[in-house]
């Protein structure tokens, strides 16, 4: 069980298609791992679960970074938690391995405050995304690589296009489809008029793409 107040990222079919890429990914053991927009911790646990020696974990939410501190201590992880905006706290640091489930749901408007800033990320739900993927060669180091989950509805297209040309490697490495939870199904009608999705669309494709870094 994880402590996890009402307003604190609820992990859920994302959370979990992301923590079975990284048990499939085969990275080594005993590296540092960064869990971006960590929200319960559940990731971060994972990646200890699979050998990870060090963790930093950052969320801009003051309630989530405590949960995730209080997760971690609470099953012996020494984790370093930051609160604050990944872009602007991790500058300069690189890690072995980056995990991450960013905001990626489309909104009509950003959510700026409250829980729905764990979720929403603007018109075309890259507001996160995209910050995440021109920051991504710096927090690698050579030889590190990244998962990052989002839904088709974010243009995972966008995400490889702008990793490969930083020169990393990329490629989807896990799917699942999935019913619309009810923030999408309370935005259906607006998502249709987006060109998002199709009239009657009521499922999703969650993706997670692996990111490498090939070049020194």
């Amino acid at each position: 069980m994880l402590f996890r107040p009402p307003w604190v990222y609820r992990p859920q079919s994302d959370t979990w298609l992301l923590a079975r890429a990284l048990t499939d990914a085969g990275i080594p053991r005993g590296g540092h791992v960064l869990d971006v927009c960590t929200g319960s911790g559940a990731l971060a646990i994972a990646a200890v679960r699979n050998g990870a020696a060090a963790i930093t974990a950052v969320d801009i939410s003051r309630s989530a970074a405590a949960s995730a501190w209080l997760n971690c201590r609470m099953r012996g992880i020494g984790a370093e938690v930051i609160r604050g905006d990944f872009a602007s706290v991790l500058h300069g640091r690189r890690f072995d391995l980056v995990l991450a489930n960013p905001p990626y749901v489309p909104a009509p408007e950003s959510a700026h405050r409250g829980a729905a800033r764990a979720w929403d990320a603007g018109e075309r739900g890259r507001g996160a995304l995209d910050r995440l993927c021109g920051m991504m060669p710096g927090l690698l180091k050579p030889r590190g690589a990244a998962l990052v989950v989002h839904s088709m509805l974010s243009d995972p297209d966008s995400t490889l296009t702008q990793l490969r040309d930083a020169g990393l490697k990329a490629a989807i490495v896990a799917r699942h489809t999935v019913p619309f939870g009810r923030v999408l199904r309370g935005r259906a009608d607006w998502l249709v008029a987006a060109g998002l999705i199709e009239p009657g669309q009521d499922r999703e494709d969650l993706v997670v793409i692996r990111a490498d870094r090939i070049r020194q």
